[in-house]
């Protein structure tokens, strides 16, 4: 280990003297470690991962390439659940993602079980992510976003701020909630979700159209605006409007949707969210 400029460098990494880094974790080329965090054993940081002053990384938590981590974040925790006892578990976190200031990202409950972060994703400040939590790529969680345990949470959504999700719930792929939404049930892929209590408001045309889905030919708007209609609007149940719009040949956005509803009601018995005024 050598020293310059008040930094210690050790195997390619920056380490702040003040900070403390067990000897165990495996840090990457050009892992940069501000002062005040601490790392611990079981961590693996990846090539370029910058930890901020005073943030804490501990348990069995991996984080790939390039990620920002900004001051007092918490990642690798122990569970806000009173059936924690212990376990083994970990936290898996992808490559350039942003996590902002006191963003928690806690593990997982029971023994081999997993909290999951994909990549490019924008985690805002006092984000909190609890555990068993699956979250995929592209998204963004503006401030204060409280997401409770067992949360999914597809690639490309967008969720307000000053908000909560229950547990267990499942936002869509490219959905968008509007802050201060209550947000207990699923919000299906493509749907803008906003209220208290939360309702859809329709599709997300915004980001769909920069989605570049359209041009791709993935995604016919007018062909999914249909499908809403039938399945949202209509006056059958939720699982026949469903079932009579599975009967015909649909494009991927489609499918996608007709999926996650299926899923849904399956699931909880409860559906997702209901509609609202559009």
């Amino acid at each position: 280990m050598n020293q310059k400029n008040n930094i210690s460098y050790q195997e390619g990494a920056k380490i702040h003297p003040n900070s403390y880094v067990d000897k165990r974790a495996q840090l990457g080329i050009g892992v940069v470690i501000q002062q005040g965090a601490i790392i611990g054993p079981n961590v693996v940081l990846g090539e370029g991962t910058e930890v901020g002053p005073n943030s804490i990384i501990q348990g069995k938590t991996t984080i790939g390439k390039n990620n920002k981590i900004y001051p007092q974040v918490f990642i690798g925790l122990d569970p806000q659940d009173l059936k924690y006892r212990g376990a083994e578990t970990e936290v898996i976190i992808g490559d350039n993602n942003t996590l902002r200031e006191c963003v928690t990202i806690n593990k997982a409950t029971d023994e081999g079980e997993k909290t999951i972060i994909g990549s490019h994703n924008l985690l805002m400040a006092y984000t909190h992510i609890g555990h068993n939590c699956e979250l995929g790529n592209n998204i963004v969680l503006s401030n204060s976003v409280q997401v409770a345990g067992h949360v999914h949470i597809d690639d490309c959504a967008i969720i307000g701020g000053c908000l909560g999700i229950h547990q267990f719930v499942h936002i869509g792929f490219l959905a968008m909630v509007g802050g201060m939404t209550r947000v207990v049930k699923d919000v299906p892929p493509f749907t803008l979700a906003e209220g208290h209590p939360g309702k859809l408001r329709g599709l997300n045309r915004v980001g769909i159209k920069r989605s570049g889905l359209i041009e791709s030919g993935k995604l016919d708007l007018k062909l999914l605006q249909k499908n809403w209609n039938t399945i949202f609007k209509s006056n059958n149940v939720l699982s026949k409007s469903l079932e009579n719009v599975m009967q015909d040949d649909l494009d991927f956005a489609s499918k996608k949707l007709c999926a996650f509803v299926k899923e849904s009601i399956s699931k909880n018995r409860r559906g997702p969210m209901p509609i609202g005024n559009t």
